[in-house]
């Protein structure tokens, strides 16, 4: 067993099976571009391999899997708030595009 695995983070052999996962993924995903599918079911599909393929880089690549549950959770809670104040405020800036800009 590798110094490495012993301490409870991957080897190299598990790094190279994840990857070797994740090209597949990504193989699956031109395959399945290339098919001529319903364009809601071929975008249904590709963003559910998108998040398998972002959940497998998080936790292996990034070592969230090997980290204590409660951290994990607050940066599952940290990203759910962050997307949804971008969700409210984004559209507040683009709106002041339309504002004409008075000069004194």
């Amino acid at each position: 067993m590798a110094a490495s695995e012993a301490n409870g983070t991957p080897g190299m052999k598990s790094n190279a099976g994840i990857l070797i996962v994740l090209l597949c993924i990504v193989g699956i995903e031109v395959l399945l571009t290339y098919r001529h599918i319903n364009i809601h079911a071929l975008a249904l599909c590709l963003l559910v391999l998108a998040f398998i393929e972002a959940g497998f880089a998080v936790m292996y690549f990034m070592h969230m899997k090997y980290e204590r549950p409660k951290f994990f959770w607050g940066v599952i809670l940290v990203l759910f708030f962050v997307l949804f104040m971008m969700d409210h405020v984004w559209p507040d800036a683009l709106r002041l595009e339309h504002f004409r800009v008075v000069h004194w």
